[in-house]
């Protein structure tokens, strides 16, 4: 069965698409939580080949953890999106029930897909090996440590100048309510690099994994596998989206009539810092809930 899984996953994305361009139910409306769903059975089985450690088959606990926590996770920039209205939805389903489980489980498949596919990119950049070597200690539940730590630069305790990081931070988060509502709908960008120097810091500071610090360390392997993941994902979520019945469409005020599938072409520069803020929120809801789990994106 599991020489098959990367198929299955793969066969998961091309049924759906399909269906969803000859507008076959249920996949026409529900083609972003199914391709997601086989896109990250695609990557973990691919990354499991490789490394024989993987997600779904190494923490699966973490996994349903990472999961569950991707939903409020989204739910903050949803609750941004109702200052800076930078996109909306349609063709829901009219029962509030089903709307609802199918935004649970759309949700649900952000951040395990950003990190699944930063992992993919791990493997594909440098083999089984990852950034420096990843290996399975003692068989507890997604616990891992460097094989090679001689190897790389030494990491110092916390980022350079935090407290400015944290502050810079702070202010692109609250600047969307301090303008006008017509100028918040341009604030997008701030919202989408403020958790990353807001958060990175605490997350040094309570001894987590920080990629300020990794970049004074000039350590960026994980900082390019996660970009290259959220520009993969980004693609796919918007190729995924566009022809589906149940979709988002954006109302961003910056380019609106040169778009690459429903997105306006400087939307595409968010993605990679997307995929920062999702390894930076959920390192801090690790640090918080005292969470030891695998390490992401490497």
């Amino acid at each position: 069965m599991e020489r098959f899984l990367p198929w299955i996953g793969f066969a998961i994305m091309i049924v759906s698409e399909t269906a969803t361009l000859l507008h076959i139910e249920p996949f026409w409306s529900w083609n972003t939580p199914i391709a997601w769903t086989g896109f990250i059975i695609f990557a973990d089985s691919i990354v499991y080949r490789a490394r024989g450690d993987s997600w779904i088959r190494s923490a699966p606990g973490e996994f349903a953890l990472l999961a569950l926590a991707s939903i409020p996770l989204w739910l903050v920039f949803e609750w941004f999106n109702l200052y800076i209205r930078n996109w909306h939805y349609t063709g829901l389903p009219e029962n509030f029930w089903l709307r609802h489980f199918g935004y649970a489980w759309s949700f649900a498949t952000i951040s395990p897909a950003i990190f699944e596919g930063a992992e993919l990119f791990a493997v594909l950049r440098a083999g089984r090996a990852g950034q420096a070597g990843w290996e399975r200690r003692d068989g507890r539940d997604g616990l891992a440590e460097p094989a090679h730590p001689a190897s790389r630069p030494a990491l110092p305790a916390y980022p350079a100048y935090p407290a400015l990081w944290f502050l810079l931070g702070a202010a692109m988060l609250v600047s969307p309510f301090l303008v006008s509502p017509q100028a918040a709908r341009y604030m997008a960008a701030p919202v989408w690099l403020g958790f990353i120097f807001l958060l990175d810091p605490i997350n040094a500071r309570l001894g987590g994994e920080s990629l300020l610090a990794e970049w004074r360390a000039g350590r960026f392997d994980r900082t390019i596998n996660l970009a290259l993941s959220g520009v993969l994902c980004g693609l796919l979520w918007e190729f995924w989206n566009y022809w589906a019945h149940a979709k988002w469409h954006y109302t961003v005020p910056i380019m609106e009539h040169l778009k690459v599938f429903e997105m306006p072409v400087p939307g595409y520069l968010g993605f990679p810092t997307f995929a920062f803020e999702c390894f930076t929120m959920y390192e801090f809801l690790r640090r918080v809930l005292h969470v030891r789990g695998r390490p992401i994106g490497v």
